[in-house]
């Protein structure tokens, strides 16, 4: 059973920084891109950043580049989500998504619907 569960969100002023964690478990592909995904109220979910395993590629949204990275922890099955300068308009629900790929495939995605394991969300809230 795949598992994916989200930590690290939370309030923080304009400027600011947060770090959020996705710790998987379950995952018995050889190969898997792990994505990080927001919504916010009234608003379409956003991809933000991909992480392909095991080729350590990675992809940042232009949304966000320069100011969020992804990256992760083999040891601890975790994928993080660092962002720095943090603006108002990144508040929103942010989930962890994976999906099983093939091997020649080093390049993740971010169309959500191709995702088939995700989290329950951690919110972050951004004010100004």
């Amino acid at each position: 059973q795949v598992q994916l569960v989200e930590s690290g969100g939370g309030s923080v002023q304009a400027g600011g920084s947060l770090r959020l964690s996705c710790a998987a478990s379950g995952l018995t592909y050889g190969h898997v891109c792990m994505g990080w995904f927001r919504q916010a109220p009234g608003k379409e979910r956003e991809g933000v950043a991909t992480f392909n395993l095991p080729s350590d590629r990675t992809y940042i949204s232009d949304s966000v580049k320069g100011r969020f990275t992804i990256s992760r922890d083999n040891a601890k099955n975790t994928v993080y989500l660092q962002m720095n300068s943090l603006k108002p308009e990144d508040t929103a629900m942010y989930s962890c998504a994976a999906k099983g790929t093939l091997p020649w495939v080093t390049d993740c995605n971010l169309v959500a619907a191709e995702y088939n394991y995700w989290g329950q969300g951690t919110q972050v809230t951004v004010s100004s």
